[in-house]
């Protein structure tokens, strides 16, 4: 019997198997580039640390200079404290290296624990603090002959998720140097975030504030500033507002591990 490619039946198979062969060519595709991705991943995000301390770097020189310049490696918990530690060569498949924390999946965790701390559901939100094991990662660089903490900082703009990293001097309070860059802000407002007479202003004599709960802020552009703050991008309130909150929310984990290490310098 001839087969009748006009009918319903032969319409529904042939759909259903194009759907599997092109759903499976896709898996296939997308296995066997995950380790290319995963690794281009990583080159861009020791290009970024590098270049919050300064240091230029492209895919292909990212690993040798990464190696050269970070020493050290730190993973914190939410209290501050030191958890883990690495210092060797990188390994993108071993989950415990602090490199391999993914900070913007731990900021999600966090915004689901603070929407459960606002809402007064205090069973959900015991719940939540027991189950997420959230780490924060550090980075301790040298350059210079001199000692740079670098640190992630994620958070939210106006349009979608912002992020970048923040270099503090050996004192853990005097900026060295930022990065900052976003998904979908504005172009010509928030989006100029990741601009270097932006991320240039944190550099000009700032410092985080480790005595105060507001540890640094990015204050309406125009606005008076302190060694505390700077002005934000005119136009750009919101995505700069969130550079300031996440800046202040996340160095706030890093405060009491900075505090530690200045309590033991000077009792040396």
């Amino acid at each position: 019997m001839a087969l009748d490619k006009n009918s319903t039946s032969y319409t529904l198979t042939f759909s259903v198997v194009m759907v599997v062969v092109v759903g499976a060519a896709l898996a296939f595709t997308a296995l066997a580039l995950k380790d290319r991705q995963d690794a281009n991943a990583a080159d861009k995000k020791m290009m970024d640390i590098l270049s919050a301390i300064g240091v230029d770097a492209t895919r292909d020189n990212a690993g040798e200079l990464f190696g050269q310049y970070v020493k050290s490696r730190i993973a914190l918990d939410i209290q501050g404290q030191a958890v883990a530690e690495e210092n060797g060569t990188l390994d993108l498949r071993n989950a415990a290296d602090p490199f391999n924390i993914d900070v913007m999946k731990d900021y999600r965790a966090s915004i689901k624990t603070v929407a459960k701390e606002k809402s007064g559901d205090v069973a959900g939100l015991k719940q939540s603090l027991a189950s997420e094991d959230l780490r924060f990662p550090l980075y301790i660089c040298e350059k210079d002959g001199a000692r740079i903490a670098v640190v992630p900082v994620v958070g939210s703009g106006l349009w979608g998720p912002i992020w970048g990293y923040v270099a503090l001097a050996s004192d853990f309070q005097t900026i060295y140097g930022t990065q900052f860059d976003h998904k979908s802000e504005t172009p010509g407002l928030g989006a100029e975030i990741k601009e270097s007479f932006f991320t240039d202003k944190f550099t000009v004599g700032k410092k985080i504030n480790l005595s105060s709960p507001t540890l640094f802020e990015v204050v309406k552009g125009g606005a008076p500033t302190t060694e505390y703050s700077v002005d934000g991008i005119t136009g750009g309130t919101i995505t700069s507002k969130g550079v300031g909150e996440m800046m202040n929310r996340t160095l706030g984990i890093y405060a009491t591990y900075f505090q530690s290490q200045l309590s033991t310098q000077a009792s040396r």
